[in-house]
């Protein structure tokens, strides 16, 4: 390791190339995991607030954003099976949100029963307990430059030509679709969304305790043969996948991260083989006094880990105001903390491969090179 120091400290500026290749590399791969992570939090993200144990759907729903009717009479139904204490209900669609000044906007509408759970925002009456107020609304505070610039409250608004008003905000709910969340209760979002008073578009399940959850979700398969059946955890994991893998969002930011990885192999690769080939005759001479080959990988290989690891570093101190920047725009957007540390390994491994061609290099020269004129 001393060897490969005193190479660092006679090049400084190849170190710095270097190291800054690492950074660059780091913070494509950081802001590509943030990217990933927070898209599939958001994907699920209206699912995981609730606290139902099952989710009922429509024959084919792929997700929360894309919902297939069900007929009204499930929830009686799904009330029935034993194991059941609650049942609720969602509804979704996308709908016209008139504002004061007459501009339109899409937003997606949610509605949901009381019953759903407590983190799940909705108009609430203050100190009323899980009472709803009736034609009002709440918007996540990332859109609400878009639909309340004013910041008044409340506010006459129009959804679908009907009467509502903007109550309040909440947080956390910012859209991936682009089409901001506008939530409310089930009955004023059925009446906004046209829906027919014999259907409904999910029912939620929350099971007696005690009960076993996958013995429940089995009775209602049995008594809802036409009805798709999930767990919470299930139905969420089914949205993420379709939202990254048939949808080809995931695709891409999984690609921009490999473009990373990419960009910190080549840029290291180069500066590590030039720092061996300028050296080359050194080697020679170490081989000729008795170097074993593991000495000499482990001078080239030191030499980069070393700068992969003040590359990472660095990486890691100037993606967080970035990340932090890019929230503004991208109110989803979440850096998990064990991300950091995954990305640590493979900026390990682009160095470890970049030094590859250099071992080689400095492996096939002759010791007797160091005394030819």
């Amino acid at each position: 390791m001393r060897l490969a120091w005193h190479n660092i400290a006679h090049d400084r500026m190849r170190f710095l190339v270097t190291v800054l290749g690492i950074t660059c590399a780091t913070l494509l791969m950081l802001i590509q995991g943030s990217l990933l992570a927070g898209f599939l939090a958001a994907s699920s993200k209206i699912i995981d607030a609730s606290d139902a144990d099952i989710w009922i759907v429509g024959r084919g729903a792929t997700c929360f954003e894309f919902p297939v009717s069900i007929e009204r009479r499930f929830v009686e139904l799904a009330h029935s099976v034993p194991g059941v204490a609650e049942t609720s209900r969602i509804c979704t669609r996308i709908v016209q949100f008139r504002k004061t000044t007459g501009d339109q906007q899409l937003v997606t509408m949610v509605g949901a029963d009381p019953g759903v759970g407590p983190r799940f925002p909705l108009p609430k009456v203050a100190g009323g307990a899980n009472a709803v107020k009736p034609e009002s609304l709440l918007i996540d505070e990332s859109s609400s430059q878009l639909l309340n610039p004013a910041g008044q409250m409340p506010l006459a608004v129009e959804i679908n030509d009907r009467r509502a008003n903007l109550v309040g905000k909440t947080n956390g709910f910012g859209s991936f679709l682009g089409t901001p969340y506008v939530f409310t209760s089930y009955p004023d979002a059925a009446r906004y969304a046209d829906l027919r008073p014999a259907e409904t578009m999910f029912i939620l399940v929350r099971t007696q305790a005690g009960a076993a959850i996958e013995d429940v979700k089995q009775r209602l398969k049995d008594r809802l043969p036409t009805a798709d059946i999930w767990t919470k955890a299930e139905f969420a994991r089914k949205a993420q996948v379709y939202w990254t893998s048939q949808t080809g969002a995931g695709g891409a930011i999984l690609a921009a991260a490999l473009l990373g990885f990419i960009i910190g192999l080549a840029v290291v690769s180069q500066a590590v083989y030039a720092t061996t080939m300028e050296r080359i005759e050194e080697f020679a001479t170490l081989k000729a006094i008795g170097a074993s080959h593991g000495f000499v990988i482990q001078v080239i290989v030191g030499h980069a880990i070393t700068c992969g690891i003040a590359g990472y570093l660095l990486g890691v101190v100037l993606s967080a105001p970035l990340i932090r920047q890019a929230r503004s725009v991208i109110p989803w957007l979440a850096t998990p903390s064990w991300l950091p540390w995954a990305i640590f390994p493979l900026a390990l491994a682009i160095c470890i491969i970049a030094s590859i061609l250099s071992v080689r290099a400095a492996l096939a020269v002759e010791p007797a090179k160091v005394f030819r004129a």
